[in-house]
């Protein structure tokens, strides 16, 4: 049972769609936002029984949430998803774009097929997204957008290439977008985790080896969690920063700014 942590209703009266929410930092995030009081579109490809299991106990537990499965990597079914949000809540004022994969494999053997479905989830699906919702938000007055990037929009990750190229790309698609979409009272910023333990990480996490050496490279010396993802969304998706557009929030225990004395 998926229960609400008590909030402050700062996002009472908002609606706000979440990619990706099935499992991980989304699921954390829709969870946070509805303990606000917003109204949560739970959007999910993958992880479906979880995503309904989360709108449901939501519910239960006096939020207004629904789950809608869509393939964010696709026009037709964005712009059918952000209608089907609209047509539920009444409008869009929040959209999180959390979806994203990644997969390991050496430059010498990345396959066209891998770099193109990474590139697509990573990348392309937040401008689809950020488009649609945009022109919904432009309609009702403004809203803000918060990309799910990484820390690797700056920090190189070896055998990730795909991954590592599309963050870099959703930093510059964020700060372009930010300077578009000001006029229109529409804020644009990315959060950018580092080592957080979702399943994404399982496998990392089941190592000793490498989550001591995480513990010596995270400045912090742990990984983060999910929910401490959600507090930094939580804070760029409400009026508490009204102000702030164009920026990436490191959510990394200070990870990207690791350095050894030589």
């Amino acid at each position: 049972m998926t229960s609400l942590r008590a909030g402050s209703g700062e996002l009472a009266g908002k609606v706000a769609l979440v990619t990706g929410a099935g499992s991980g930092i989304g699921y954390a995030i829709a969870q946070r936002f509805a303990a606000e009081d917003a109204a949560v579109a739970i959007d999910y490809l993958g992880h479906g029984a979880d995503a309904k299991t989360l709108a449901r106990d939501l519910n239960d537990n006096g939020a207004k949430t629904a789950a809608f499965e869509a393939d964010v990597t696709d026009a037709a079914a964005v712009e059918a998803l952000v209608a089907q949000v609209v047509e539920r809540f009444g409008r869009l004022d929040v959209l999180v774009n959390n979806a994203g994969i990644e997969k390991l494999q050496p430059l010498l053997e990345i396959d066209e097929a891998s770099w193109d479905s990474t590139l697509a989830v990573d990348l392309k699906a937040p401008f689809l997204c950020m488009q649609a919702a945009a022109r919904r938000m432009k309609e009702s007055g403004g809203g803000s957008i918060v990309n799910i990037s990484s820390i690797h929009e700056d920090f190189p990750f070896p055998s990730f290439t795909p991954y590592a190229a599309a963050k870099g790309g959703l930093r510059m698609l964020m700060r372009n977008a930010a300077l578009e979409l000001a006029p229109l009272k529409i804020r644009v910023n990315n959060v950018a985790p580092g080592a957080i333990a979702t399943p994404i990480n399982a496998a990392t996490l089941a190592d000793p080896v490498k989550v001591q050496r995480l513990q010596e490279i995270v400045p912090l010396q742990r990984m983060g969690t999910p929910e401490e993802v959600a507090e930094v969304v939580l804070f760029l998706a409400s009026d508490r920063s009204s102000y702030v557009t164009g920026s990436t929030y490191f959510v990394d225990g200070g990870m990207v700014r690791y350095a050894e004395a030589l």
